[in-house]
């Protein structure tokens, strides 16, 4: 095979169009181009380690030159069989961003201005493509990973370029304290799993995915096994074999690159933006907790916390129609934006010395009545109090937020008062609803980004996302 270092002005004007064959007429080689071809043996390159992310075709790397000859970046090359040109063969050219960290712009290790050696060319081509994840380990670091491998996706599997995951209380969790529950950090492990991306490879028995697929990532996967009786009988979630990324010592998603089972991946239409994608995963809590708790329209409803989990619950609770809402949180702002995001909700401020019984009372005013069901979204022992105090007789007290392992409650009240304290684990079967939901406009899950980061900001965003005083409601991490 005769490969060139080809004149990158022509091939860049190719690019636009993915399927469009280089004709003839736009093959100019470079006038200092060399054949590659020696400076590669057979078995230090087999085509069959590359594979193109828009044909799963095997083919090469291509570098491409400036006018001076300068090594600009590269771009993949395969070869499909069966086309009517050149040696019986089109040729594709494919941007891609699988090979970002091996064909990096010459401005990060040459001058502009300076020719690229042949050596230089080689050691970029020859150069093994990394990823880029974030971790936490026991001594609670945060680290940028830049060292991976990319995975390679197994028959069932589909390669995918995340490009947005939002930063989860869990997150902050296990970073900060290294544990929630039974769930300890024990050695290096992956943050994230509120993610959204677009597939660049898939497996071979891969059937309703294809490459370019804009998809939402739902991070637990089950044993799905015919024994399993979770499992048989559509409780997926409570699997006792199941997989959740970034639940050690299992890795997140809160990395460039990610290898997810096809079954587990939910195609996105156009209206849905990739922020938005990594949002179905909060949304998917709170609609499962709507379901669970099984309000109805016209049911007085309290919300305990305007967090991201809290938010997306106010957004859920009145698609359902319920009425009155009354959302609490300690953050003036979050309240304000609750009110921007349902001009109906009635808000309550609370103040940190206020008992749970007053906080309680003031809830009952602004409702105008006692709540048939408070969803609980901080975890936080004063607030559960609270709305035990706020619910009516029989009410349900919902509790989704994620707190400390022991806890007490004011049993005897919630006894003498019927009220059934129940618990949220997860989601199941949630995420076509939620993209039903946002994509015809019930949901509106923009303004909840708050603030944007790139992977290599991981520092700063956990930072923001971790401080009360940042005002942050969902910080996301986005990689173009």
């Amino acid at each position: 095979m005769r490969i060139y270092v080809c004149h990158a002005r022509v091939i860049v004007h190719r690019v636009s169009n993915f399927y469009k064959p280089i004709r003839r007429r736009h093959r100019k080689w470079h006038s200092k181009s060399q054949h590659l071809s020696q400076h590669f043996p057979k078995d230090s390159t087999p085509r069959s380690q590359h594979r193109c992310p828009k044909t799963s075709k095997s083919g090469i790397l291509l570098p491409l030159l400036e006018r001076r000859g300068a090594l600009r970046f590269c771009m993949y090359l395969c070869y499909v069989r069966g086309a009517s040109t050149h040696k019986h063969t089109h040729i594709y050219i494919h941007t891609t961003d699988i090979y970002n960290n091996s064909s990096q712009r010459v401005s990060h290790t040459h001058n502009k201005k300076t020719p690229s050696s042949m050596s230089s060319v080689t050691e970029v081509l020859t150069r093994k493509p990394t990823n880029i994840s974030i971790t936490t380990n026991p001594s609670h670091a945060l680290n940028i990973n830049t060292s991976e491998e990319i995975p390679t996706p197994r028959p069932n599997e589909c390669l995918v370029h995340v490009r947005a995951t939002g930063i989860c209380g869990s997150d902050v969790h296990f970073w900060k304290e290294g544990k929630i529950g039974s769930s300890i950090i024990t050695q290096e492990c992956g943050l994230g799993h509120e993610s959204a991306g677009e597939i660049i490879q898939i497996g071979s028995e891969v059937k309703d995915l294809k490459v370019g697929d804009r998809v939402a990532l739902e991070c637990g996967i089950p044993c799905s096994k015919p024994s399993c009786t979770a499992c048989r009988t559509g409780q997926y979630h409570g699997c006792p074999e199941i997989i959740f990324f970034s639940s050690p010592p299992v890795h997140g998603t809160l990395r460039r690159y990610h290898v997810h089972p096809a079954a587990w991946l939910h195609k996105l239409p156009d209206s849905i933006s990739f922020e938005e994608g990594a949002l179905l995963e909060p949304l998917s809590v709170a609609l499962a907790g709507i379901d669970r708790s099984g309000l109805r329209m016209g049911d007085p409803l309290v919300i305990c916390g305007a967090g991201p989990i809290g938010m997306v619950s106010l957004l859920s609770a009145h698609a359902a129609g319920a009425a009155p809402i009354v959302i609490t949180d300690l953050d003036e702002s979050r309240l304000k934006m609750a009110k921007e995001l349902v001009p109906r909700v009635r808000t309550v401020l609370v103040q940190r010395e206020e008992s749970p019984v007053e906080i309680a009372g003031n809830v009952k005013a602004a409702l105008g009545q006692e709540a048939k069901l408070v969803i609980e979204c901080t975890g936080v022992q004063s607030s559960i109090w609270s709305g035990i105090y706020a619910a009516g007789f029989a009410g349900t007290v919902f509790i989704i937020g994620v707190g400390k392992d022991k806890q007490e409650i004011p049993f005897m009240y919630a006894s003498f008062r019927e009220i059934d304290i129940r618990f949220q684990f997860r989601y199941r079967e949630t995420y076509p609803k939620a993209i039903m939901l946002v994509s015809e406009g019930l949901i509106n899950l923009k303004p909840l980004v708050t603030h944007r980061y790139t992977l290599q900001q991981a520092q700063e965003a956990f930072t923001t996302a971790s401080t009360p005083s940042a005002k942050a409601v969902k910080v996301q991490l986005l990689d173009e």
